[in-house]
């Protein structure tokens, strides 16, 4: 049950950075997008930095947003987590069963009969597609600084992520080919795989360790109120960073193409606002 003081720290933890989250996220997009517009160098130089088509300046900023919550997960909480399976089984259903037939739907609706007139078939085609491959792979890392800013639990957090990722390798592929119609789909298993192992068991092993360092040499309460909070600053700056990176790499497509983008982002938002209902509606 909660106590009267924890539902007081909850509500003063509901800071400017969490209040105006939707403004800071904005302007860093905008940030972004300026600067892959007007220093084309920069996403050069950044789609220079990859590994099997993994980032690594995006992979050490998500080690910065992820590691703190990674620090407050000890093995009993993740044997809890895992005796509650109704929310990661609602969560997996919505992910797979109806997330990307929900996507095909809206985008295929939107693109062949709404925006026909602005798209040829060509690039409706194009868009859908793009819109399938994003719907059928549900994110992954973010979830943790999302789980944070919510306050919600890390253990169950990163239960329900590491059983997603399992899904997206058995599931992706079949369901792909099942609505795009087509076999031949070439899924880079090794970045799959890189993912998992850079952004769930990497920062899972290196948070436990120091952990159990911490706690051994200055106790628990030490590390619970004074530890963890130090990392608090490095994950908001660690979002921002990303979320700039992100643009970065697309801010001339975006600035060359603004209508385009703009039609694109109707079913997506659409999408999102439908499978939020059904998750919180399941959830209620």
């Amino acid at each position: 049950m909660t106590t009267i003081s924890e539902k007081k720290h909850n509500k003063l933890a509901i800071g400017i950075w969490e209040k105006y989250l939707s403004l800071w996220v904005g302007l860093s997009m905008i940030a972004g997008i300026l600067i892959g517009y007007f220093l084309p160098g920069v996403p050069i130089a950044l789609e220079g930095m990859t590994f099997y088509n993994v980032s690594i300046p995006t992979s050490i900023l998500l080690w910065i947003m992820i590691f703190p919550m990674f620090l407050k997960i000890d093995f009993f909480s993740v044997v809890g987590a895992l005796k509650k399976p109704k929310g990661i089984a609602l969560t997996s259903f919505i992910n797979y069963a109806i997330k990307p037939f929900t996507m095909f739907a809206i985008a295929a609706f939107f693109f062949y009969v709404v925006f026909n007139q602005w798209v040829s078939s060509e690039l409706a085609g194009e868009y859908i597609a793009g819109a399938v491959l994003l719907g059928a792979a549900p994110c992954t890392a973010m979830v943790f600084v999302w789980s944070k800013l919510t306050n919600g639990d890390p253990a169950y957090t990163l239960v329900q992520v590491s059983v997603n990722d399992i899904l997206i390798l058995l599931l992706y592929v079949p369901i792909v080919s099942l609505l795009l119609g087509v076999t031949d789909i070439d899924v880079p298993m090794e970045t799959l795989v890189l993912s998992l192992v850079l952004f769930i068991v990497a920062p899972l092993v290196a948070a436990i360790f120091t952990r159990n360092v911490v706690v051994n040499k200055k106790g628990k309460e030490y590390f619970e109120n004074t530890f963890i909070g130090k990392f608090d600053g490095y994950t908001n700056l660690g979002l921002i960073l990303t979320l700039i990176i992100i643009f970065t790499t697309q801010g001339q497509p975006i600035i060359e193409n603004p209508l385009h983008i703009l039609l694109i982002a109707v079913p997506l938002i659409i999408q999102n606002i439908l499978i939020y209902v059904i998750g919180y509606g399941g959830s209620k």
